[in-house]
């Protein structure tokens, strides 16, 4: 099983990853001011790990509705994937692009399937 690493950042915040089984970092949430605000982020994850996936890459897309899994091409034209919360925050982003979107959509699973793995704090002294 991967696992989920909380670090600190250079101003004060925190931030997650969440780590695959491959020792690969899939995703990066966003900061938060506290290690126990980054650990509801994390929950938040394992509540709506199951929401829609809206395809923003397909021409007329269906939109969905908050919680849901995003896929979208950034500017660089590699595919992405985020977790929208039902507040529609970002909760989750992946770690980086893709070229084809079957990947992204390992990637989302990666994060599904690691989501319940052990939480490591790493807070730099």
């Amino acid at each position: 099983m991967g696992k989920i690493i909380i670090r600190d950042t250079s101003n004060d915040g925190y931030y997650f990853t969440v780590v695959a089984n491959n020792h690969e970092v899939v995703g990066v949430s966003q900061t938060y001011k506290s290690v126990e605000n980054a650990k509801v982020g994390i929950e938040s994850i394992r509540t709506n790990r199951n929401a829609d996936l809206e395809d923003q890459t397909r021409r007329n897309f269906e939109e969905k509705k908050c919680p849901k899994w995003e896929i979208f091409k950034d500017k660089a034209d590699l595919f992405r994937f985020r977790l929208v919360a039902a507040n529609g925050e970002i909760i989750l982003a992946a770690s980086e692009g893709y070229t084809r979107k079957f990947n992204a959509k390992k990637g989302i699973r990666a994060v599904v399937n690691n989501i319940d793995s052990e939480i490591d704090i790493r807070i730099e002294e």
